[in-house]
């Protein structure tokens, strides 16, 4: 069977090659449970310490549906609903998890993948008006992702806009953070660790997506936000009895390289480089890109026939039909895209395109 090149996500490929060896280090060895061990306990400080955040409280889950399940249908009173993008990942991809729990999703218009803080203003004050207002689903929480399901992201400025909306109705924000090393590499980025610490309710630190194994580290900057948050977990049915394994992965990914770079970092940087070549590609052989974007997802529109024929070459993303005849199509890369495999996509893009 011919070997395709693989450009269908960003959680492929195992894990960086440190995790392994820090994985294999452990042979032997006991850990208390419940990530009450000494790896959880450092992996937790040196979050805390990039998050300018000492009193944060810190979770390792295994994955982000289950990171946005649990930290929406905790936060949430029973009556309440979650507010976010109409691509939004709680709203598209995750078959229902949410209203699963019983949280209405209340999805907004979006641009580019984003919402804004004067559309959640407007919905807020058309909810707050309305005289019927306690026989409907309160909104409770917006959710966002950086980046975007389209690869964008939101600047400080919005950030700070939409932080200071969720504030002045008394709502929470929460930021979905599954490819968070990919907007914190890419060039346009200007939103830090510590500004998401300081500007949201809760947000995850993704590692399954950015190089880890599995896992993604979930941040509660405020000490109170979530009381008794273990036992939340384990009624979640997402409380590891193994906790160190998902800590040290991020134990790991916030090492230095030899760089002197946070290795989280470096998966970002990775992605992005190779994203950006492809895209540098795509525009220099005249395809139709859907939407600029600086992150490690790329998306481009072609015909049917095409994007057949490039499929049968590499497994690539089918987003959506912008109509009957076309195909938006999304190559993602990843910490462990290789110069070898970007060549051979840029290849076939030229291949393709001199037909």
């Amino acid at each position: 069977m011919k070997e395709l090149l693989n450009f269908a996500s960003d959680y492929m490929d195992t894990c960086r090659p440190e995790i392994l060896t820090a994985l294999a280090s452990t042979q032997g060895k006991e850990y208390t449970g419940y990530g009450s061990d000494e790896i959880s306990e450092r992996a937790k400080a040196k979050i805390r310490s990039l998050c300018n955040a000492p009193d944060a409280e810190i979770c390792f889950l295994a994955g982000g549906t289950q990171a946005n399940a649990f930290v929406i249908d905790t936060l949430l009173e029973s009556f309440e609903g979650v507010i976010c993008a109409s691509t939004g990942h709680v709203n598209v991809h995750e078959a229902g998890a949410i209203e699963f729990t019983g949280h209405k999703v209340m999805p907004l218009p979006m641009e580019d993948g984003k919402i804004t803080a004067g559309q959640i203003d407007g919905f807020m004050q058309m909810f707050e008006s309305d005289e019927n207002n306690t026989h409907m689903v309160r909104p409770g929480m917006v959710y966002i992702s950086q980046p975007t399901e389209y690869g964008t992201l939101y600047s400080k400025a919005e950030l700070e806009a939409i932080h200071s909306t969720c504030r002045a109705h008394h709502i929470y924000l929460y930021v979905d953070g599954a490819r968070l090393a990919y907007a914190l590499a890419a060039k346009p980025n200007d939103v830090t660790l510590a500004d998401l610490a300081r500007l949201s309710d809760v947000f995850y630190i993704g590692g399954t997506k950015c190089g880890a194994m599995i896992g993604e580290a979930v941040v509660i900057p405020g000490h109170d936000t979530i009381t008794h948050l273990v036992t939340h977990i384990k009624q979640h049915g997402a409380l590891l009895a193994k906790g160190w394994i998902a800590a040290i992965q991020f134990d790991t990914l916030f090492n230095t390289d030899e760089n002197g770079e946070l290795l989280y970092l470096s998966c970002g940087r990775t992605g992005v480089r190779a994203a950006d070549a492809i895209r540098k590609e795509l525009q220099d052989d005249g395809y139709t890109l859907y939407l600029p974007n600086p992150t490690n997802q790329v998306f481009f529109t072609i015909p049917d026939d095409m994007y057949h024929r490039l499929c049968e070459h590499a497994r690539l993303g089918f987003m959506e039909k912008p109509d009957a005849d076309h195909t938006i199509v999304r190559i993602c890369t990843s910490w462990a895209t290789t110069d070898e495999q970007i060549e051979g996509m840029k290849q076939l893009l030229r291949d393709e395109k001199n037909r």
